[in-house]
């Protein structure tokens, strides 16, 4: 996982056939730029000009190839790339598709300057993996995406028309006049525009036609585990003590049987006592592995904001909240020496398990809801599980969110998920598919544990103090008077317009703004992020955000 920066110095034709060369910049400027998210790799960094004046910049975190893996990477010719992800199935590339190619590494990374070389600009579906990559040949070039959006990508034009391509907005905010979040499942080319890549039947609800399968659906998500363990480098788990991650971790220990391979596991919380750390003791203790509890302090999270939102890009609450311990995690994880880690992250939205979900008023709104929120992870989980671990050089891998699990799991009938089929159980089929009496994957009270979202389950306190001092930091006329300051996704609290005052301060630009996509749950009277606020949890505050707010005041 790394960081790139790519830009290209010109502007072409509406057809894309021709390019006006722009005057070359500095290239001290822009290695001040790429440095922006040097944290994304800390371990090289490198930049290339090439001979039409294009620049391509890479800040590297090294998990395969340690040694000669180096980008950007050079094709056959004249080709350059730069590359931020993992890809899976870059040794049957090499083998099949690519196999009268020559290669310079054994970096995953370089299968894509030869797909490009191979077949032009329609290659993006055979990648298995996830990525952000540009690729320039001449005054060509084209840019991608992954299909879930599981790596970040931004893209803007400076007054001269030159294009950037950026990891992270911080990176080419302040040198573009507009900019914007690169769209997942897309490629772009100066020839074609923006090119939708990635259409599965499952984008349609009525394709969710499929009988339940439980042994396909429980080999799938083994088999996406498994790739995931690719790497040159020691492995960790998060391990929350929730279904998914402890689900990831028990599979990745199955797999990782008789290798000698120790497996890390690491859980946060801001006591012994925390919802998430007593699960995942339990869990940790089942597995045998190698396990970590990390603690923080509510004055720990509050001091650490401004930095964080630096870091997340964002003002979306949830986001902002559930980052907090993640980023603490992070920075502990990497401090032992481990720098990959599996995480739970998709299983919620795949299988409808966040507890409003329950109150959906139809099958077919159901399955809508899962499609939509898959499709919006890109601005949501994805965007707080990659941002607040490469914010200390660690990269988080999402099983969950493999391709072909996304299709066994979506076409399965909706009539099969909802909770309320199966006595209001979230995400019944997933937890029915590993309950496996012969030799349990889990402990059967962490089986069938209720849903507890991240930030509730490091301890109910963080989110309740955090909304308190927000809520002192704003006053009733500030929050009056937001739409006048910010008509962009106006803030209808005091804790978001909190949040929203420090983005602002880090990236006052109209495009920044919306960038941001806020997630709110559906169908409950009270629409704060916070699983809490749902009537359904056994701990629940329905009044969460809402009395708190004003005692504060």
């Amino acid at each position: 996982m790394c960081g790139i920066l790519a830009i290209i110095n010109g502007t072409y034709t509406q057809e894309g056939t021709s390019i006006e060369r722009k005057p070359a910049l500095d290239t001290v400027l822009i290695k001040e730029m790429s440095k922006r998210m040097g944290h994304r790799g800390p371990d090289e960094s490198d930049l290339h000009l090439t001979e039409n004046g294009h620049i391509l910049s890479h800040e590297r975190l090294s998990i395969i190839d340690l040694h000669t893996g180096k980008q950007p990477i050079q094709g056959t010719d004249s080709a350059w790339m730069v590359h931020n992800g993992e890809i899976y199935n870059h040794k049957a590339l090499r083998e099949n598709e690519l196999k009268d190619h020559t290669f310079r590494t054994t970096s995953d990374s370089e299968v894509i300057v030869h797909l490009y070389e191979e077949f032009g600009y329609d290659f993006c579906n055979k990648l298995d993996g996830v990525f952000a990559f540009v690729v320039i040949d001449g005054d060509d070039f084209i840019a991608g995406r992954d299909p879930i959006g599981v790596k970040p990508l931004y893209y803007g034009a400076d007054a001269e028309g030159r294009m950037y391509f950026s990891s992270e907005m911080k990176v080419i905010a302040d040198q573009c006049v507009e900019f914007s979040t690169f769209p997942p499942g897309h490629f772009y080319t100066p020839k074609t525009g923006f090119v939708r890549y990635f259409t599965p039947e499952w984008f349609d609800y009525e394709t969710a036609t499929e009988d339940l399968d439980l042994d396909k659906l429980r080999e799938s998500l083994i088999a996406a585990t498994k790739k995931r363990l690719m790497s040159d480098v020691p492995l960790g788990v998060l391990l929350s003590g929730g279904l998914d991650s402890s689900l990831t971790s028990s599979i990745a220990c199955r797999l990782l049987e008789g290798t000698g391979q120790k497996l890390h596991s690491f859980s946060i919380g801001l006591d012994a006592d925390a919802p998430d750390l007593i699960a995942a003791r339990k869990v940790a203790e089942y597995l045998g592995t190698e396990h970590h509890e990390i603690y923080f302090t509510i004055e720990d999270g509050i001091e650490i904001l401004e930095k964080l939102v630096w870091h997340l890009e964002t003002y979306d609450v949830t986001s902002i909240r559930a980052s907090t311990p993640m980023y603490f995690m992070s920075k502990a994880i990497t401090d032992i020496g481990v720098k990959v880690v599996l995480s739970g992250e998709g299983a919620d939205e795949i299988f409808g398990g966040y507890l409003y979900f329950r109150n959906a008023p139809s099958a077919q709104d159901f399955q809508k809801e899962t499609i939509d929120r898959v499709q919006k992870l890109s601005t949501a989980d994805c965007l707080r599980a990659d941002k607040s671990t490469m914010a200390h050089g660690l990269e988080a891998r999402v099983p969950f969110l493999d391709k072909s699990f996304l299709q066994t799991a979506m076409e399965i009938m909706t009539e099969f998920k909802q909770p309320k089929t199966y006595d209001g159980v979230e995400k019944y089929i997933l937890r029915k598919a590993f309950d496996t009496p012969e030799r349990p994957f889990l402990p059967d009270e962490v089986l069938w544990r209720q849903k507890e979202q991240f930030s509730d389950g490091v301890g109910y306190n963080w989110i309740d103090t955090l909304i308190a001092h927000c809520a002192a930091q704003v006053t009733d006329e500030q929050l009056a008077t937001a739409a006048e300051k910010y008509p962009v996704n106006t803030p209808a609290t005091k804790e978001a317009f909190f949040y929203r005052e420090i983005f602002h301060k880090h990236f006052p630009q109209d495009s920044a703004a919306r960038t941001v996509k806020r997630w709110i749950p559906k169908w409950q009277e009270n629409t704060d992020p916070s699983g809490r606020a749902n009537s359904a949890h056994v701990k629940a505050d329905t009044t969460i955000a809402v009395e708190k707010a004003k005692a504060a005041i």
